[in-house]
């Protein structure tokens, strides 16, 4: 018999569940409690209770290439970065593709997920659901993905800011701000600097009277645009990636930190923090300087207090007349439908092998997909987790021993907190190519660089010196695509495609006569050290050589 399985939540990474289940052979049935795919990435002005919710302007931080699923490239005419309206548009087209919305149940959730009686037997799950109408179902399945994010529950720790409720203002989290319209010629406060409180924080300094933004521990501000205007991802390599692996962190990180003060010097704008580039997620923000040197934007220290209007610092500056404060402090993550001895969560730290499967069920039917917040893009990772837990229900590929699994967590949480700075932000940090690297080795697709670089250099070369974007990940193993190969030759004409815009006559450079001159004169040199016994007749008679030049010309 087939077997069923269930996907809870039809975000990217629940669309990518459905595509490797039926790939897999696999019949999946996605539960998604709203009316339409997407997940964050579905815009609506009004939030919706537990679930993820955007502003208006997103615009994502990854490049299309580095972000698309490994066998469905985006589109060529689409822009690089795309704003949140394109994501979702890219969702539709590969759904549509693929056939995925004929197995999502719209305006279903999910209210219990429990293990059966003989689970230690069957390993099968019983799901209960609830439709719009209040009519609730129950299911059996085979299995589980879970695709729920975790963006779905704001952190808004409001003890940790004395007089917050005499504050005579608005404040609400970053979750709940989709437009800057209603606060212009206001003054607000805008409490973090991750990549939501940059973005909130740039665009509010455009209409505001005054946009303050208020940090702890400040940051490295990292920019969408690399070297040539090329995308900043697509300039991480597999052969940087060695290197970085190679040398010790506080060098790499020394030489980054370097090239980005040359673009502007983060303790002259007050955000340089005491921690290294690596040892927290970085800010990507394109505007952030500029705002800062317009002066639209200050950079505070953390916030001390709260005194009716105002906000006082912990340097004692005070801000008067405050009229908003956004939190920008991050999300928790839960799962509110499983029982905890299968999944706990404890201040963001899920026990889970690979950021995948519980370590001690007695069966591996369960799997949680797109826990991760990795220095890259997610939805390829997402896709790599459900291929690989899609041939572990299948029984293809076996999980190691409880132990072993339990160790392997142990140590990912040892080096997080040796890595990074203290914070729930960094609890299922991963770092892009070494992450995909090692799900793809469990799923026997990870590319074989020798092997490429032998039978066929410049596809080698290209996955060594170029970007390693997703399509890498099939060029064998296990849902290998034949497509892979040209669209890893092809990547930087989708790059240039957006850009082509008007016709760009450039003037041919003019043919520079320095190389055969350097040529010639290499090959005097040579002549003269070859016949260095005649120099002192040629330098005579010089005739005598020009007439044996010509002689053999004749010839």
């Amino acid at each position: 018999m087939t077997r069923r399985v269930a996907v809870v939540g039809g975000g990217s990474s629940g669309l990518a569940c459905i595509k490797c289940c039926l790939d897999e052979g696999l019949q999946p049935v996605c539960f998604e409690s709203s009316d339409d795919i997407g997940g964050l990435w579905r815009f609506k002005e009004n939030p919706e209770a537990d679930r993820a919710s955007i502003y208006h302007s997103v615009i994502i931080n990854t490049s299309k290439e580095m972000m698309c699923f490994s066998d469905f490239p985006i589109p060529a005419h689409y822009p690089n970065y795309m704003h949140n309206s394109l994501i979702m548009d890219y969702f539709r087209i590969y759904a549509d593709h693929f056939q995925l919305s004929e197995h999502i149940r719209f305006n279903t959730k999910v209210l219990q997920v429990k293990q059966r009686s003989d689970f230690f037997r069957s390993g099968q799950w019983d799901v209960e659901t609830e439709n719009k109408d209040g009519q609730q179902e129950k299911h059996i399945f085979d299995a589980v993905m879970i695709c729920v994010g975790h963006h779905c529950h704001p952190h808004l720790p409001l003890h940790d800011f004395p007089g917050i409720d005499s504050f005579k203002g608005k404040f609400f989290h970053s979750r709940d701000y989709k437009t800057p319209e209603q606060w212009r010629n206001k003054k607000v406060v805008v409490v973090g600097i991750g990549n939501s409180g940059g973005d909130i924080a740039v665009e509010l300094s455009r209409v505001t009277k005054q946009l303050y933004l208020s940090t702890r521990r400040g940051a490295w501000i990292l920019n969408r645009v690399g070297d040539s205007g090329l995308p900043l991802d697509m300039q991480f390599t597999r052969l940087l990636n060695y290197v970085r692996n190679l040398v010790p962190m506080s060098l790499f990180s020394g030489l980054v930190e370097k090239q980005l003060n040359k673009r502007f010097d983060h303790a002259l704008y007050n955000l340089k923090p005491k921690h290294r580039l690596f040892s927290q997620h970085p800010t990507v923000n394109d505007e952030f300087p500029n705002r800062i040197l317009s002066g639209t934007v200050q950079v505070k220290p953390n916030i001390r207090r709260f005194l009716g209007s105002r906000v006082e610092f912990d340097d004692g500056s005070v801000v008067e007349d405050v009229d908003l404060v956004v939190f920008a402090t991050g999300y928790r993550f839960s799962f509110p439908f499983l029982a905890s001895h299968v999944v706990s969560v404890s201040e963001n730290n899920a026990t889970l092998y690979k950021y995948v499967f519980p370590p001690e069920l007695e069966r591996p039917t369960l799997a949680v997909i797109g826990l991760v917040q990795p220095l890259g893009a997610v939805m390829p990772i997402a896709e790599m987790q459900a291929r690989w837990a899609t041939r572990v229900f299948k029984g293809c590929i076996k999980l190691p021993p409880v132990a072993s699994m339990l160790q392997d967590v142990r140590c990912k949480q040892e080096a997080m907190a040796e890595r990074y700075v203290s914070s729930q932000r960094h609890t299922i940090q991963v770092d892009y190519i070494t992450y995909m690297d090692e799900i793809a080795e469990l799923v026997g697709a990870r590319p074989s660089l020798l092997r490429l670089l032998l039978t066929d250099p410049r596809l080698g070369l290209n996955v060594l010196l170029g970007p390693c974007s997703p399509y890498q990940y099939r060029l064998r193993g296990p849902g290998k695509w034949p497509g892979a190969r040209q669209a890893i030759l092809t990547q930087w004409e989708r790059v240039a495609r957006p850009m082509q815009t008007r016709p760009c006559d450039d003037p041919k450079p003019r043919r520079s006569l320095m190389g055969p001159l350097i040529l010639a004169a290499a090959c005097v040199c040579v002549a003269s050290y070859v016949n260095r016994n005649k120099l002192p007749a040629f330098l005579q008679d010089p005739t005598v050589l020009f007439e044996q030049i010509k002689a053999v010309w004749v010839v």
